[in-house]
């Protein structure tokens, strides 16, 4: 199986990232547990997951996990910090004060003295980027984080972290993760290049666009707002509704067609795509049940046809975007309205 490099470290990631999200929501303890397991045997050395998902619940079910099959040593562990893990003022957002007390929090979740990538859930344009990255750097110090890295930051962002930390003599970010699939492709503009020319690995997170890529939408859905009960956008309500577009889903009804013919599945077809494409590392994939990591381990050890990258191109001009997966960011100005 091919292994990739994260970022410029000497760190080799699988080429699948087994994101946590649903665990502990839709996904209860046993099958989560079941899901890890399996990715584990399948091949997969990379996990991440969130202190916010399921208000910490996703974390403790992957540290039970790693802890009762003993394999924590063979995993890149990857969590992140931002969000709000309480209802005082100071129990989110990227101040040294939240990203500490985060940290431990989180260790004694995942049942670990250290995490192996620290990432900075979403960018905060009031707190300095030099107080959230020397808070990274004395974890690192400290020896119980060993990289740091950012989420669904702009390029400018990025590009700025990277200055501040060459000036400070201080630990910089080795990875970005980005919403990034088919139908989303604006991080090919700016982000993409940025990373490539600064050796940050890329982790995309929704590549199969939240399941529109999984062809679980259709027009008649989007027309009369009713979505299947299991589907993202019933459990998410208006903020994932608002992905759900017709151009999304009329893409989404050719790739399926372009997978048939290969004798794949339309989640497999999208899912290579997102994988070989330049710079990538390693997509998040999220099931929420054994099915859907069942039908994704495969891929790890596929490539994608050179000579279907143009016909992906013909559906969403590269740069482009036919549904937003930026409209959690508070920098992103542009909507895409269908």
């Amino acid at each position: 199986m091919e292994y990739r490099s994260l970022g410029r470290t000497g760190v080799k990631v699988t080429p699948l990232c087994l994101g946590a999200m649903n665990f502990g929501g839709p996904t209860d303890e046993e099958t989560s547990i079941a899901i890890i397991n399996r990715a584990l045997e399948g091949g997969i050395n990379f996990i991440d997951t969130a202190n916010v998902y399921n208000r910490g619940e996703s974390e403790r079910i992957v540290g039970k996990a790693l802890k009762e099959n003993g394999k924590r040593d063979q995993v890149v562990l990857a969590t992140k910090v931002h969000g709000a893990m309480g209802d005082g003022p100071n129990d989110q957002g990227n101040s040294r004060y939240h990203i500490i007390k985060a940290c431990e929090d989180s260790l004694r979740r995942l049942q670990t003295d250290h995490i192996d990538l620290y990432q900075l859930h979403r960018p905060d344009l009031v707190v300095p980027q030099d107080e959230t990255l020397r808070a990274f750097d004395d974890l690192i110090r400290a020896g119980k984080v060993r990289y740091a890295g950012c989420s669904t930051h702009p390029a400018w962002m990025v590009m700025e972290s990277l200055g501040i930390s060459e000036k400070l003599g201080i630990a910089r970010y080795i990875s970005e993760q980005p919403p990034y699939n088919l139908l989303d492709r604006r991080i090919e503009n700016e982000l993409v290049p940025l990373c490539q020319k600064h050796g940050l690995a890329i982790l995309p997170w929704s590549p199969l666009g939240g399941g529109i890529l999984a062809g679980k939408y259709t027009l008649e859905m989007l027309e009369e707002m009713q979505f299947p009960e299991e589907s993202r956008a019933a459990r998410s309500g208006q903020f994932f509704q608002r992905r759900v577009t017709r151009a999304g889903i009329q893409v989404a009804l050719q790739v399926k067609a372009m997978a048939e013919e290969r004798g794949m599945t339309i989640t497999q077809l999208a899912l290579l795509w997102c994988k070989d494409q330049p710079g990538i590392t390693s997509p998040i994939i999220g099931p929420r049940t054994m099915a859907h990591l069942e039908d994704a381990l495969p891929l790890l050890e596929m490539t994608l046809d050179d000579a279907d990258r143009p016909l992906f191109d013909a559906l969403v001009h590269p740069g482009n975007v036919v549904a937003d997966f930026h409209n959690s960011n508070p920098w992103m100005k542009a909507r895409i309205e269908d």
